[in-house]
């Protein structure tokens, strides 16, 4: 027994290292190129919300954890974008990810390092930097939107636009908290964004609470309607991780 505990211990520490770490991050990064290059993509919105990004110098973007794989693969490559990543080690693995892109990061979340990343956050639209905050990460509850990119949004006067996609014949992952899609090669898929939504700097904590929801549902809208075009069938939203990890292990014990 203390022999397979040291084994365990001994994997995750390997799988931790920055080798393992770069190297991962590579096969998605090169993974979702290849993806999103043999996909035969319906694009709806996208256009518009470029447009939209020049007008305001800068934009606050958002879409949920669960299909984080293939946002990058949609940016220009040329206007200045950074995206908020988690401390943990998902999310050591995701800004490695996103470099590889060519986009900036800025690790915080919640939790840790909230106001140095909120800072830098504000400082970036400030400096015609646009954003990206996944809104349900890093642990859920998913396809719940925080209030934290509205707070933004107030403050500096920028759009916040949404963004999803869905290919068919992909994978969804159930027994993870996001429910993540892992996208398949060769086959049909939609892009879509949608937006702006802006917030009155005037706008008290009710009223910041009315917008949070409204853009909640469309966002979740949005992903129903492409997922049901791609015969995905619908993801369960308000899941955490430590409750997913819980319903995991009862599972597990029934066998």
């Amino acid at each position: 027994m203390k022999l397979k505990k040291l084994i365990k211990k001994l994997i995750k520490r390997i799988a931790r290292s920055k080798p393992v770490m770069r190297l991962l991050s590579g096969a998605m990064y090169y993974y979702s190129r290849f993806v999103g290059k043999t996909t035969k993509w319906q694009i709806k919105g996208v256009d518009e919300f470029y447009r939209a990004w020049k007008k305001h110098k800068s934009v606050i973007l958002i879409g949920w954890h669960g299909r984080a794989m293939m946002y990058p693969f949609f940016w220009n490559g040329e206007d200045p974008l950074n995206a908020l990543v988690s401390l943990h080690q998902d999310g050591r693995l995701i800004a490695g990810f996103l470099e590889k892109y060519g986009l900036g990061t800025i690790g915080g979340s919640s939790s840790t390092n909230a106001v140095g990343s909120a800072r830098d956050l504000m400082e970036s639209l400030e400096n015609d930097i646009s954003i990206c905050v996944i809104p349900d990460g890093p642990k859920g509850p998913n396809l719940r939107l925080s209030k934290s990119p509205l707070y933004f949004a107030r403050k500096s006067g920028k759009p916040i636009f949404c963004i999803t996609y869905s290919i068919k014949g992909s994978k969804i992952i159930r027994k993870s908290w996001d429910q993540m899609m892992v996208p398949v090669p060769f086959s049909r898929g939609i892009c879509e964004v949608i937006g702006p939504f802006f917030i009155p700097e005037s706008a008290d904590e009710q009223e910041l609470e009315n917008l949070r929801q409204k853009i909640e549902n469309s966002m979740n809208r949005q992903l129903r309607e492409v997922d049901d075009k791609m015969g995905i069938a619908p993801i369960i939203p308000g899941t955490t991780a430590k409750a997913k990890r819980y319903i995991n292990s009862q599972q597990g014990n029934k066998h």
